[in-house]
């Protein structure tokens, strides 16, 4: 068996257990590349069919063409998809891009309080009605405790602290002391009631292993990914205002392998482009402790 298929049948594991251990399950689809991938392995694990629901939270600053690939993949591939936002911060514009939040307290605000409550069902919810194509404000939703999270080790320094089933309390926030051991691909499962769990499917797997798996299985990406002709693309996605492509010809997933074997992005960390990560000292371990994602 080869690596992609040594780590496709890991994860795949690691989804079916989480299916079978925790019963307020969901995933997050940022709709990068990472968690694109995710979300192909569960439709893999389940026969075509996702158990689960899906969750973006949604900045409003995010790239058009990323919301547009969410919409259409939702569709085709029939999902459960729900959207969450922080809709005072927002209307107030105290968001970055606005000049009322400096970037980390933007993200704080945006991604992990939105994320936070739209888990609970505090906060409303925006629910993809599958004959109609169009979202539907909700409320009172039942509080997801699972949480299936597309981060890598390899993506920056606080993801490599975390386990395949790491927990939370009950306000997602994180004690990167007090996690359990994972030896021999034993896993704890049993958490006390109220813990919140995330699930990293994809935690052994490099960017280099992301992007052949994607060429493997013909997955289809946000074009934001590749050259158009103006020598840039985005190596990773994020929100528009924060997320900048670097300089690269790659046109098409061959040639970004070949950059990330040998050519110049081999030494070159993937969220360089990121500039909130700056902002928190080249991490984001003040945001995750906190329940970003």
């Amino acid at each position: 068996m080869d690596r992609l298929r040594e780590l496709e049948s890991q994860s795949v594991f690691i989804l079916r257990e989480a299916y079978r251990e925790f019963k307020q399950l969901v995933m997050l689809w940022s709709i990068g590349k990472d968690s694109t991938v995710m979300l192909w392995l569960a439709r893999k694990a389940f026969f075509g069919h996702v158990p689960f629901p899906l969750m973006h939270v949604d900045t409003h600053h995010k790239i058009p063409e990323m919301i547009e690939y969410r919409d259409r993949f939702a569709m085709q591939w029939k999902l459960h998809m729900i959207v969450g936002q922080h809709e005072a911060a927002l209307a107030a514009k105290k968001t970055f891009p606005d000049g009322a939040a400096t970037r980390l307290q933007c993200c704080a605000a945006l991604k992990t309080e939105a994320l936070k409550n739209t888990l609970s069902g505090v906060w409303p919810r925006w629910v993809l009605d599958l004959q109609t194509g169009q979202y539907s404000r909700t409320t009172g939703g039942q509080p997801f405790t699972g949480v299936i999270v597309g981060a890598r080790a390899d993506e920056e320094g606080s993801r490599s602290k975390e386990r395949y089933f790491s927990p939370r309390d009950k306000q997602s926030e994180w004690d990167v002391a007090d996690q359990p051991p994972e030896l021999w691909n034993q896993f704890k499962t049993d958490f006390a009631p109220g813990t919140h769990v995330r699930i990293h499917p994809l935690l052994d797997w490099t960017e280099l292993n992301v992007w052949e798996y994607i060429e493997r299985e013909s997955i289809p990406v946000v074009s934001l990914y590749f050259d158009h002709g103006a020598g840039r693309r985005y190596r990773s996605l994020g929100c528009g205002p924060c997320t900048k492509p670097v300089e690269s010809t790659a046109k098409n997933v061959r040639e970004i392998i070949e950059e990330l074997r040998g050519g110049k992005f081999a030494n070159i960390a993937e969220r360089s482009g990121r500039d909130q990560d700056k902002e928190d000292g080249y991490g984001l371990e003040t945001l995750r402790r906190d329940g970003y994602m």
